[in-house]
């Protein structure tokens, strides 16, 4: 075993993730606070560059990202250049800032994914309801509206109708919002996450939702053990890869012509009901990938 790291948490009040992290932290000797996005303080002054809370984060070895809260424009820029001071002298911030940035942003995702040659939904990204229409029928008048930014299947829409095409597409344009559209992918009602941990598949669940397209379990979606393939083992690596991610849950959606979509690749990934199915204690192996980075 490693000697004792000091770890920090970026975490709600109350996580079970925060929880769980502590747990595995303490079992190995390591130290381990939370911390909140909203209450760091950035001191910028001659000689010095401190980010604090009720204490300065300085003398942490490691930080783990568990949270992104939502926030406007500024709130997330703000924070990604936290994220990346901190990288910059000298801390390991799990994930990697510009894996975050880069995770957050489903159009960025979306075009590494697709830059390194997986296979995705046909994806097509405006600011107006007329480019909105015209996408909406290139992409077989039924899609799925997603929010740019946003996790857990929270705002996302499938919509089949013209009518209700151009009734949503106008209200998000006058909230000058991006729409983010994506065709709808027919499938058999599950899909698959996979979790990659430096380069190598920890495990992998299927999430089956029989009444809502979407899997999350968030959104009560059921998980149970599944045995990744070799090819979805492959996609999956692929996958976190392009983001730049060392951990990341990496979502894959099968076409009832077994052609398998890349749907998501999450720098935050939950694990609850993944050690629930699995029996992996996720929290334990990032520790230990913590260690090995610090050891290096």
């Amino acid at each position: 075993m490693s000697s004792a790291l000091q770890i920090g948490v970026l975490g709600n009040e109350g996580s079970w993730y925060v929880a769980d992290l502590t747990r595995a932290a303490t079992a190995r000797g390591h130290h381990c606070r939370r911390f909140e996005f909203r209450e760091l303080l950035s001191y910028v002054i001659p000689g010095t560059l401190d980010i604090r809370e009720s204490e300065s984060l300085g003398d942490l070895d490691a930080l783990i990202v568990r949270t992104m809260p939502p926030g406007s424009l500024e709130q997330v820029v703000y924070r990604m250049d936290v994220l990346l001071m901190l990288e910059s002298q000298g801390m390991t911030v799990l994930n990697p800032p510009r894996a975050v940035e880069c995770a957050v942003d489903k159009f960025l995702t979306t075009a590494k994914l697709q830059q390194a040659g997986l296979l995705i939904p046909r994806t097509v990204v405006c600011e107006n309801s007329e480019s909105a229409l015209v996408a909406f029928e290139e992409l077989g008048g039924d899609i799925v509206l997603k929010p740019l930014f946003g996790a857990e299947g929270r705002g996302i829409m499938r919509i089949s109708q013209v009518d209700e095409a151009f009734r949503v597409f106008r209200n998000f344009e006058r909230m000058d919002v991006v729409l983010y559209l994506q065709e709808f992918i027919d499938h058999p009602g599950y899909d698959v996450r996979v979790l990659v941990l430096d380069g190598n598949v920890l495990g992998a669940i299927r999430r089956a939702s029989p009444d809502d397209f979407r899997t999350n379990v968030s959104r009560q979606a059921t998980a149970s053990k599944h045995m990744p393939t070799d090819t979805e083992c492959e996609i999956a690596i692929r996958a976190a890869q392009a983001v730049g991610a060392r951990i990341a849950g990496v979502d894959l959606l099968y076409d009832r012509d077994e052609n398998c979509f890349v749907i998501e690749v999450n720098a935050v990934p939950g694990w609850q009901a993944f050690r629930k199915a699995t029996k992996i204690d996720v929290a334990t192996k990032l520790i230990e990938s913590l260690e090995a980075k610090h050891e290096s």
